[in-house]
């Protein structure tokens, strides 16, 4: 059955999505107000709030300064390539960041593959869990971010990246 929980956060309201599990969910979407392609609320899912509580515990403590790495059960749904690239998300440590050529080069993509590994990151549907916006371009231009780049601006200040008015 998908379980969802809106929360409302400093970069806007998210949608929590997963499956119901036997200790809890399993994560498959955390998605922003007005991002492209986001899910939107079906009429056989269900609101639940206590099977959130863990994801949303490490969503305040990231928002807050005090968690940098997500521990959390996750089962977003994409073709293998694109686990592939996500799972590749979460060696981009919190403060740092690393370009889409870069990342290519992590995985042994080949260059005419790289645009194919772009559309694989701006497709991935766990938002600041699966660090996307951690990904910039090689001449350290805010690339696209499906919840917008303010949004990726003002998450890549948040954990020290950026200085100045995102803050």
């Amino acid at each position: 059955m998908t379980i969802y929980l809106t929360l409302n956060s400093p970069v806007g309201e998210l949608l929590l999505v997963g499956e119901q599990t036997g200790g809890g969910v399993a994560l498959t979407s955390v998605s922003m107000t007005g991002q492209r392609n986001a899910p939107s609320i079906g009429p056989d899912w269900k609101l639940a709030t206590t099977a959130f509580a863990d994801v949303t515990r490490q969503l305040e403590a990231y928002f807050s300064g005090q968690l940098t790495a997500f521990d959390l059960d996750l089962a977003p749904r994409g073709t293998p390539f694109q686990q592939r690239i996500w799972r590749a998300l979460d060696s981009v440590r919190y403060g740092t960041t690393t370009t889409y050529g870069e990342l290519a080069a992590q995985l042994g993509v080949p260059r005419d593959r790289v645009v194919a590994l772009g559309a694989a990151v701006g497709a991935n549907p766990l938002l600041i869990i699966r660090p996307c916006h951690r990904v910039i371009g090689a001449d350290g231009t805010m690339r696209g971010y499906a919840g917008g780049v303010e949004r990726k601006q003002w998450l890549l200040a948040h954990e020290g990246v950026l200085l100045g008015e995102f803050v």
